[in-house]
């Protein structure tokens, strides 16, 4: 089998010694160039190659434009870029413009080692298809807005760009996650979901970076964190929106120097992991209003990629509901009639896909026959003024105690919640407008917990 070959492309001669020397102990061989002239001619001339290293500071140029030109007539060529220490604007650009990931200076030779590993299973082409094939799910659905996602994902599974996933609850961002970690280089490798809703503040920074024993009250050994776990991996940070200031600022440092350092370590450990993250808040106007931090929210929205409602796709409804009913095992014994797919179609989805799936679940759980019919979904009215109809409803005004009343009132308010978020009490206070631990209080306060 003919050996990797890399171009890498930088003035410094230690910096090209000591790449060099890097790859050829990995079986690469190198092929170096010393300003973009010579980059352009050397790729100009047919060579083959399964990566390129650039520096960003050139004599006669920029290596932003090495990446855009390489992007244009060589998209399948991975380009890593090599910056100046500190230097985060100008990695995120480089990302931005098709990088496919960064290192800076001084190169430390393990974060190196990883880009490369990486890089070079994007040329390794033959892996893909049996990678495909690991997705747990597919996204559903023929609609334009889900065309354009799925272009998306496949350009986005190849970078290590960090990419924010924006969208409703219940829309599928964790699907979306996970669709670009099985179809890129790091798909045999962890993926980590965590809510970071459902941490407590005062364990976050364990949790993300792990401890060593002793460090603190109850450290009894030690602990690996959640980075250290996606090593090779991708971690990916659901409801980043919640997380505390201070924790922002801790994601943000490991972000960017690739590393992290476990609560009671002195040192600080390389960690090879691609960050993706997600929630359904604004965080533009969270960054506006002091409740995010600016600089962290420009480091993980390099690539933002929006999951549509699902009041925006109707024509995909009758495919996903043949998908869920297949899902929920249901498919054999019932099917919708025309007029309960026409009244899905109808309804605005306030949990999206999640809140759907409750309802069909919900539907053959309680429908007398094969056939499932409007009536049988239950669907809430979208107009204030209707009355409820369920039998969760509470009672007419007067007929009961005003403290009793308002208790029913808010007792199926929170069941609702629940029921749309698929018993996620995190998403369930998001969806009340309620902290997390005053949702916990409610719930035991009225006997639901």
């Amino acid at each position: 089998m003919a050996r990797y070959r890399a171009l890498v492309v930088d003035d410094e001669p230690d910096i090209l010694e000591l790449i060099e020397i890097t790859l050829g102990r990995m079986d690469i061989d190198t092929t170096t160039a010393a300003d973009l002239a010579v980059a352009r001619k050397q790729l100009g001339n047919g060579a083959r190659f399964d990566l390129c290293l650039t520096d960003m500071r050139l004599p006669d140029g920029s290596g932003l434009d090495l990446v855009a030109e390489i992007q244009a007539s060589r998209p399948d060529l991975p380009v890593a870029v090599i910056t100046a220490y500190g230097s985060m604007d100008t990695a995120v650009q480089a990302l931005k413009a098709g990088a496919f990931d960064f290192v800076s200076k001084p190169v430390d030779l393990q974060v190196l080692r990883n880009l490369v590993g990486t890089a070079l299973k994007l040329s390794d082409t033959r892996s893909f298809p049996a990678r495909d094939r690991r997705s747990r799910d597919e996204l559903i659905g023929d609609s334009a807005p889900m065309q354009r996602i799925r272009a998306l994902i496949a350009k986005l599974a190849r970078s290590q760009a960090p990419v924010y996933i924006s969208g409703e609850s219940g829309t599928g961002k964790e699907l979306v996650a996970h669709l670009i970690h099985d179809k890129g280089p790091r798909a045999e490798q962890p993926f980590i979901a965590v809510n970071c809703g459902a941490i407590p503040a005062e364990l976050m920074e364990s949790e993300f970076f792990g401890h060593k024993k002793g460090s603190f009250t109850g450290a009894t050994g030690d602990k690996e964190g959640l980075f250290q776990a996606a090593s090779g991996g991708t971690l990916f940070l659901d409801e980043v929106a919640e997380l505390p200031l201070h924790m922002q600022v801790k994601l943000l440092r490991a972000i960017q120097e690739k590393a992290v350092r476990p609560v009671g370590e002195q040192r600080e450990t390389p960690v090879d992991v691609r960050v993706l993250t997600a929630t359904h808040k604004n965080l533009e106007q969270l960054v506006r209003d002091g409740h995010f931090r600016q600089d962290l929210y420009f480091r993980i929205n390099v690539i933002e990629l929006k999951v549509p409602p699902l009041r925006e796709r109707r024509e995909d409804i009758p495919r996903l509901v043949e998908h869920l009913l297949s899902k929920l095992g249901h498919d054999a014994r019932h099917r919708l009639s025309d007029t309960a797919v026409q009244a899905l179609q109808a309804y605005d989805f306030p949990g999206n896909v999640r809140e759907l799936e409750n309802i069909l679940e919900r539907a053959v759980t309680m429908a007398e026959g094969e056939i499932i019919e409007a009536e049988d979904l239950h669907l809430q009215t979208n107009t204030a003024s209707d009355q409820p109809t369920t039998a969760g409803s509470p009672p007419p005004p007067g007929s009961v105690p005003l403290e009793d009343y308002l208790g029913e009132i808010e007792k199926q308010a929170i069941l609702d919640a629940l029921d749309q978020t698929h018993q996620n009490k995190t998403a369930a206070a998001e969806l009340l407008g309620l902290s997390f631990r005053a949702l916990r209080y409610r719930l035991k306060k009225l006997g639901l917990d």
